[in-house]
């Protein structure tokens, strides 16, 4: 009877960690993918074209996500041939599992980073002797330096996105000073032509070949 209830009380102790870990998945998500990079330039995008509630915000997370997935499918592939399928079939223990899933999302992110932002944080952090080779740097000093390349780029592709339409709104809004119809709202007038720009161009192609490429150059 003691030997079922420690089960039992072991039983549970493990359902309370698995609860505990689904809640860190967002996190996971948001920290150690390319999904901010993809929202943030998402974002951007519908900024620059002055379409503030189109799309909604859950059709960007929505693209955000499974571009991420398309991204990561090679880093989720590895995690799932090195780490689950061996767990699943009780050839390793979970801490094994969890080092081995680890390290695809660190190579990941080794790719990603700036040297700049890695070599912040490992002085912030007074890393004594300054490591030489990547398994040298520690997860929780690697996972914030990609997170602040992460913005870099996504801020730097935001203002390329930005420029094009940018002009557009000069070009409208010298057209009307020099008309007199002050006030009438640039934005009005601009907005249909920075769309049948983006439309033209084939925006969404661009953008998305864009996303994806900066992954793959990193």
């Amino acid at each position: 009877m003691i030997a079922a209830a420690v089960h039992a009380s072991s039983n549970s102790v493990q359902l309370l960690l698995l609860i505990g870990s689904l809640s860190l998945i967002p996190a996971v998500l948001f920290t150690v993918t390319g999904f901010t990079r993809i929202l943030i330039v998402l974002g951007f995008i519908r900024t620059a074209m002055g379409t503030t509630s189109t799309p909604p915000n859950q059709v960007l997370v929505g693209v955000a996500l499974f571009l991420t997935l398309f991204v990561m499918h090679p880093t989720i592939d590895q995690i799932k041939n090195d780490a689950y399928e061996p767990l699943v079939h009780h050839k390793i223990s979970t801490p094994q599992a969890l080092e081995r899933a680890q390290e695809p999302l660190r190579e990941f992110m080794f790719s990603q980073v700036k040297p700049q932002d890695l070599t912040l944080f490992i002085s912030m952090a007074k890393i004594k002797p300054l490591p030489r080779t990547r398994a040298g740097v520690p997860t929780y000093v690697l996972i914030p330096a990609f997170i602040l390349s992460e913005l870099k780029t996504s801020f730097a592709i935001g203002f390329l996105i930005f420029l094009p339409f940018l002009i557009i709104d000069l070009i409208v809004s010298s057209t009307l000073m020099g008309m007199g119809m002050m006030m009438l709202p640039p934005t009005f007038i601009s907005l249909p032509f920075k769309i049948l720009l983006f439309v033209l161009v084939g925006g969404w192609d661009l953008i998305t070949r864009a996303l994806v490429t900066s992954f793959h150059a990193g």
